[in-house]
Parts: C-alpha cells; structure tokens; sequence
C-alpha cells in the first residue's frame, strides 16, 4: 500500500521513547491492524494528544472506529490527505502520527461543522474556548506561548472566510495548517474529530507549551514578467471563465506554450499563477480545466485582479535555506509539523528527485501531508511548505 523505501535502506528515524514528541506509522491495509501500531508506537502514560494525517484509501468509517478504541480517552484530530510526511520521507497510502507528551503541550481542539456560518463571532467563542481549556493544564502563558492549527475540507471553498474570521479572533497567536486531500481524485476529503470523519467541515487545535518553537512559510517561485487579469469570473465556485478577455484556459495554455488538451496537474506545478500582495506572491493553484474551458482555482479568485505568471527556483535549494535558518534560531528540531502542497510534491517526482526530498526530510524530522491548500496567518496559500518547527527545551531550563 506504500511507497515508502524499506527501513533497511535509511537511517533509523531520531525519535526517542523519552521524546515529548513521539512518531509512529503504518503501512497496514486494514484499519484495525494500522490503528494498534499507531498505539503501540504512541502510547504511554502521559500521552495527552494524537494528531494523525492517513491516506483517503482508507475505510473511513473502519478506521475511525479503530482509532477511538486503540487509543481510548487520549483525544485525536486528524485529515486525509493527498500523500503522507512520515519519519520515512514522502509515503503514500499509509497513516502518521505524532503523540503529544501531557508535561510539554496543553492541546485543545473544537469542530467547526458549518463553514458557511463561521463568522467572527463565532471564532471569538471557539478561540476563547480553546484558550480556557488550555489553562486547565497550566504549562505555560497561553496565548504568547500557544500556536493554532488548522486542518479543512480541502474542496469546502470556504478556507478563505474561516480563515480570516479565524485569524481576526486568534490576534498575536500564530497559526498555520492544510487543507486535507484525498489522494489527488478531487471527490471527497475529510477532518477527524471524537471518532469521525467530516466533510464540509474543519478543526482548529490549539497547542500551549514551554518547548521554542517556530511558525513558518516559505515556496520557491519567483514572478516572471507575464500577466492575466481575470476578467470574468464565479467567486463562490472559484472558477475563473475570461482571462485577459479571452477563454480562460486557452489564455493559459497561450502563456505556457501548449495546447489546451495537455493542461494538466504538471503543468499547473511547472507554471503557477500568483497573486501580488505588498512585495510578496501569493500563489493561486488550477485544479483543474472544465470542459467549457473555464478553470477551477484551489483558492478564491476575484475580478479583475491581476494574476502573475511564475517560474521555479531549485526547490530543495530554498527547502535547504528554510531548514538552516530554522535551526540557526530553535536549534535542532525534536519535530517539524509539515503541511506541503501537493504540487510541490508532483513537481519533485517530475525532477526525480524524490529521494533527496525524503531524506531531508527525515533528518530534519519533517511529519505531516502533502495537503489541497495551505494556511499562514489567516492566509490561503497555494503550493507552499508550511508548518512549525518545535524545538528542545534548553538544557539550563529546569522549569
């Protein structure tokens, strides 16, 4: 069912039994048998969370099932996704998870099932809700040593409006999360929350601890001098009909030099669109071309703003440059929670560079998923690497 490469032929993952953080994952098929490794592999007396990330191949319904029994009162969140980050590398069809040490992180989690009537103040009563229920667990100030993540309906087309009225009410909290996948079919995603899978839906956790850590975002394109300007548009369905007066996917297909009949996911990875916004792009991905050659967007996409056509720089060049800086100021990661586009991925295995991509990964302690959409800030992104990086406690911190 996975791709991963065999333990044999890599080094053993760096995660210790006395880490606070510890990884477990399985390969299993059958949802039981992946649900009791993940156990085996998580639990211990102070195990206070679970945070899972499982391919959609998956009975959904089995394994949901599964987890709540294998792990008990110990709460999970979760989310299919389109590809997993486990302490192997990139796998595929497989579930990971990271299991939080109750001595080191505060964890909370709510459920966000209407994402349509989310609204400011109802992210001021889930936030204050989160934040009250940190305190119970008094590890640490919550608020200025508390960090939000954010797993949704990756085909919900509600991320930007949950997002900002989310981000209004977290204020100087960072956040950051994906938008759940499903194995890049474009049918059907979900979240996990109390012993079921949901659509149309999200969680936010909210994380408190002592432990550094840091929030981060970072993509490896750059602006190439092309311009779209959408001209016309249906915002709700993000699908994008007229760019630069002419049919949108055939103004596409002109700017990257092929015809319309080969548009596909690589060429969407190879020649992104990006929003400007300050000095900063932000990139808007095609999903998909529909057949009266409009396109569908991964995120919103507004009239008449302008689109700029972009390129790649080395991506594991810049993935190398985030890594080191990061360890330049948290020192050497005991974990790095990693939501990263699924473009980003495809474009990897276009380069055949898959090994080299895992192994850094799994040296720098990378877990997560390759996700339909990435959140920085109360930001809907596109083919980013997003996460946080979480640090060690200073030896001189007795605390």
């Amino acid at each position: 069912m996975s791709d991963l490469p065999s333990p044999a032929a890599v080094a053993r993952p760096r995660f210790s039994d006395e880490a606070s953080l510890r990884v477990a994952y399985s390969d299993a098929d059958d949802p039981q048998a992946a649900a009791e490794a993940l156990a085996t592999g998580l639990c211990h007396p102070q195990l206070g969370y679970v945070l899972f990330f499982c391919s959609a191949e998956y009975d959904l319904d089995a394994l949901g099932h599964a987890l709540d029994e294998a792990f008990g009162a110990v709460a999970l969140a979760g989310c299919t996704t389109a590809g997993e980050i486990t302490p192997l590398g990139y796998g595929r069809g497989c579930i990971v998870a990271i299991g939080f040490d109750r001595r080191e992180f505060s964890v909370s989690h709510a459920l966000i099932s209407d994402l349509e009537a989310f609204d400011l103040i109802a992210a001021q009563r889930l936030t204050a809700h989160l934040l009250d229920d940190c305190r119970r667990q008094p590890l640490a100030p919550v608020g200025g040593r508390s960090f939000a993540l954010t797993l949704l309906d990756g085909l919900s087309s509600s991320e930007e409006q949950v997002l900002a009225s989310l981000d209004a009410a977290l204020g100087s909290i960072p956040s950051f999360g994906g938008s759940a996948g499903d194995d890049n079919r474009l049918a059907h995603t979900h979240v996990f929350h109390r012993g079921r899978f949901h659509s149309q839906a999200a969680v936010v956790v909210m994380i408190t601890t002592r432990l550094p850590f840091e929030v981060f975002t970072t993509h490896h394109l750059r602006p190439r001098r092309e311009k779209l300007v959408v001209t016309r548009v249906d915002p709700g369905r993000r699908q994008v009909m007229e760019l630069n007066a002419a049919p949108a996917a055939e103004e596409y297909a002109r700017l990257v030099g092929c015809p319309v009949e080969a548009l596909d996911e690589q060429v969407f990875a190879r020649v992104p669109l990006a929003v400007r916004i300050g000095d900063a792009h932000y990139v808007r991905a095609i999903q998909r071309v529909n057949a009266d050659g409009s396109l569908t967007f991964y995120c919103a996409v507004e009239h008449g703003i302008v689109l700029t056509a972009m390129q790649p720089a080395p991506i594991l060049e810049d993935l190398d440059a985030v890594f080191a800086a990061l360890q330049e100021r948290l020192g050497e990661p005991q974990l790095i929670i990693g939501c990263d586009c699924f473009l980003r991925r495809l474009e990897i295995e276009m380069l055949a560079q898959t090994a080299s991509a895992s192994r850094r990964l799994r040296e720098q302690r990378v877990i997560g998923f390759n996700t339909y959409g990435e959140q920085h800030h109360g930001m809907h992104i596109n083919q980013t690497f997003t996460g946080v990086a979480i640090g060690a406690r200073p030896a001189a911190d007795d605390s």
